[in-house]
């Protein structure tokens, strides 16, 4: 497994499933094409680049590069590192049929067959080991803030998200990566009793 600083950005939610064998980190789907119209997922891949760097791991079919054209086109290239996979031909088990190129896509790709696309990129393990001894943000921490399980919850969440500048609709999970990316335990726990003190 790959211990990973920056967010790999993946295509599909199959992607992140098999992935998740592969890599210790966060990722983010495009949700394909959707990526185009999301400005406000545009703007926290940008966000993202900018303080760590990306990693784009898309399917080596015509729309896979089309949306890494895209985020290329978006995103300076000096705060982008490419992964590619290989040309295989062939069909992912959960389809009914090869896609309209006939090649597999990340989620059909071996795991041996991923790590190696990560080390020819020349990603290996990149977290930073000092900062492992840090607070993290965690499912607990939403809860007793009132941030999830609770009455208005949901609102509280989007409330606080916009207040840290960060796209309001995401789930509890996603959320509580994107919160360890961007901020301290501390800076958390301040942006939570300033919003509770609007309120």
């Amino acid at each position: 497994m790959i211990k990973l600083d920056r967010p790999v950005i993946v295509e599909g939610k199959y992607d992140i499933v098999k992935l998740t064998n592969v890599v210790d980190g966060l990722i983010i789907k495009t949700d394909g094409f959707g990526i185009f119209k999301d400005k406000e997922k545009q703007r926290l891949l940008r966000r993202l680049a900018k303080e760590k760097g990306i990693i784009v791991l898309t399917d080596s079919d015509s729309a896979g590069f089309l949306i890494r054209k895209f985020l290329s086109s978006t995103i300076p290239a000096d705060r982008i590192t490419h992964v590619y996979i290989p040309d295989i031909y062939g069909k992912e088990k959960r389809k009914a049929e090869a896609s309209k190129e006939g090649k597999l896509g990340v989620e059909g790709m071996e795991e041996g067959i991923l790590l190696e696309a990560f080390k020819k990129a020349g990603v290996f393990c990149e977290k930073d080991e000092s900062v492992s001894g840090r607070r993290l943000i965690t499912n607990i921490d939403l809860y007793e803030w009132g941030l999830s399980g609770r009455e208005n919850s949901k609102e509280k969440r989007k409330k606080l998200l916009r207040r840290l500048d960060l796209p309001e609709r995401m789930s509890s999970g996603s959320m509580i990566k994107i919160l360890n990316t961007f901020v301290t335990y501390e800076e958390f726990t301040q942006a939570v009793k300033e919003l509770n003190e609007c309120e």
